[in-house]
């Protein structure tokens, strides 16, 4: 067997300075997400006290309360119905303002991009005052164009669309970036072969773009499905605690925290979440067995 050769006095030194740089980042994902998740599973089982403290275990007793509350189940609905109508139109929409907008010969592309993009970088609270006046059913621009008196944020049977379509507003600028960067990859000769052959623009769309998109695309539809699976500061803000509508659009995440920093049963907001990251975890591998199917890597 061959010995082994001891370390040098330099590359100890390199290797301390390697284990100095990487700490920061070690602690600070030790103490900023490993422990508060392993908290989080393990208040799942508690009764908590006043501030966290004082816990008494309880079994699965949170979770057997979670799974017969109905508010629990609709607010699982009312998630999935908003990833439901964020998620396919966002893609959507932002794949054909990428196409157009991957053009450099566009006037002013750039510019457009910027405008696009912008809602990403706008603070939430500005983007829910915006689009409260915008829903305002008195006074409401929507209602104003319309000729109508629409409760676009109040009746209970469109608000979970109206909250959506803010979510698109949101991401498709985002989106459209990420599309933009995966078309500048896809070879420009297999347009020009397309043409030769006569293939028309909405020939090469669907034949070309689409297919060899498709590991960008599923790596945005994968990302915001789980990002509108943890809905929460949009309809935290849109929504008022005493909207009628409320219970058929708050997400998981909101009755999480509605239980367990406005009523402070954290056991049980717990147990709340840890249901939802379990139903995440089995979306997540869903989308990953369909990846070997749907996605072509060129």
């Amino acid at each position: 067997m061959k010995e082994k050769k001891k370390m040098t006095l330099r590359a100890k030194k390199e290797a301390l300075w390697g284990y100095a740089f990487v700490a920061p980042t070690m602690l600070g994902l030790i103490i900023l997400n490993f422990y508060p998740a392993i908290n989080t599973v393990y208040q799942s089982f508690c009764k908590t006290g006043d501030f966290g403290k004082g816990n008494t275990f309880v079994g699965l007793a949170n979770y057997q309360k979670a799974f017969a509350d109905p508010e629990i189940w609709q607010s699982l609905l009312n998630t999935v119905k908003y990833a439901v109508i964020e998620v396919p139109l966002g893609v959507v929409i932002a794949l054909l303002l990428a196409v157009f907008l991957n053009n450099n010969k566009l006037k002013g592309v750039s510019a457009f991009r910027t405008i696009f993009f912008l809602p990403m970088v706008c603070a939430p609270a500005a983007v829910a005052m915006v689009w409260k006046w915008l829903y305002n059913q008195q006074f409401g621009l929507f209602n104003n164009i319309l000729h109508k008196n629409i409760a676009w944020i109040s009746d209970p049977k469109i608000a979970w669309i109206s909250v959506g379509i803010i979510g698109v507003w949101s991401i498709i600028g985002y989106n459209m970036v990420l599309f933009i960067s995966g078309l500048k990859e896809i070879p420009g000769d297999y347009y020009e072969a397309a043409s030769i052959d006569g293939a028309t623009g909405i020939n090469q769309f669907f034949n070309i773009t689409v297919p060899l998109l498709s590991p960008t695309t599923f790596f945005i539809v994968q990302t915001r499905v789980i990002g509108a699976l943890t809905i929460f500061d949009l309809m935290f803000m849109v929504m008022d605690k005493t909207n009628a509508a409320l219970p058929k659009v708050q997400s998981t995440v909101y009755v999480f925290y509605k239980y367990t920093f406005d009523q402070g049963n954290k056991g049980y907001g717990a147990a709340i979440v840890m249901i939802l990251v379990a139903f995440i975890m089995l979306v997540t591998v869903v989308m990953q067995r369909a990846e070997k199917r749907f996605v072509f890597y060129n």
